[in-house]
Formats: structure tokens, C-alpha cells, sequence
């Protein structure tokens, strides 16, 4: 299964919604299946961006995760990628130049994006 750098983002946006800091037990989102849900879920444990658990077991499609909560690094990604305006054209240019590339320079994209916003320079 193919990274969905969308569901992502709305994973986070569904997470940080929810009342109490918990992830939903039942996190569904419009559009995706639970085996979809449940693998990108295990990539945001993996990638430190959710707290979560190790739920993958032998009737699993593939690996997957329980979240509980968002770390400091998953509030940062989501408050850099909230912009839908940033996160667009921030799609939009991965999409035409490379079609997909590394979660790090996702967060680089998204972060001087942001950063532009406020009249700044990618350094600083």
C-alpha cells in the first residue's frame, strides 16, 4: 500500500479534533478503508508523529496501529500542513516535480511554505 500523504493529514486533523487529547477509538475517515486507516496509522507511530499501539495480527491485512494520541512532532507537522491553501500548493508541487518524496522534505516544503506566509525566507 501506497504512503497517502492526504489521509495523513486528515488522520492528524481527526486526532487533534477529538475532545481530551485521545484518538478516536473508531477514527474513520470519509473515503478510506479500515485496512488504509489502519496502516497509515502504524506510519504515524513510526514516524513519531502519534502515540499508538502495535495492533497488526495474523488475520491483518498488513501492519497496523491503535492511536492514542498526537506527539509535540505530529502537532508540528499539523500546524504546518493545516493551511489548506499551503497544503495544496505544497501537494501540487510534489505531485508535478517528483510525485512523491521523502517525509522529511514534506516537512521542509510545508515549513517554508508556511514561513513565506510571514514574509520570511527559508532560512530564516
Amino acid at each position: 500500500m501506497k504512503r497517502d500523504m492526504d489521509l495523513i493529514r486528515k488522520m492528524l486533523l481527526a486526532v487533534e479534533e477529538a475532545p481530551g487529547g485521545f484518538a478516536p477509538d473508531d477514527l474513520h475517515i470519509d473515503g478510506y478503508t479500515e485496512d488504509q486507516i489502519g496502516y497509515h496509522s502504524y506510519l504515524l507511530v513510526d514516524a513519531g508523529l502519534a502515540t499508538g499501539q502495535d495492533v497488526t495480527n495474523t488475520g491483518s491485512s498488513g501492519p497496523e496501529a491503535m492511536l492514542n494520541s498526537l506527539t509535540w512532532a505530529g502537532h508540528d507537522f499539523l500546524a504546518a500542513a493545516r493551511n489548506d491553501t499551503v497544503w495544496q500548493k505544497v501537494t501540487s508541487r510534489v505531485t508535478s516535480l517528483a510525485g512523491d518524496v521523502p517525509f522529511a522534505v514534506w516537512k521542509e516544503l510545508l515549513t517554508a511554505s508556511v514561513r513565506s506566509l510571514f514574509g520570511e525566507s527559508p532560512q530564516g
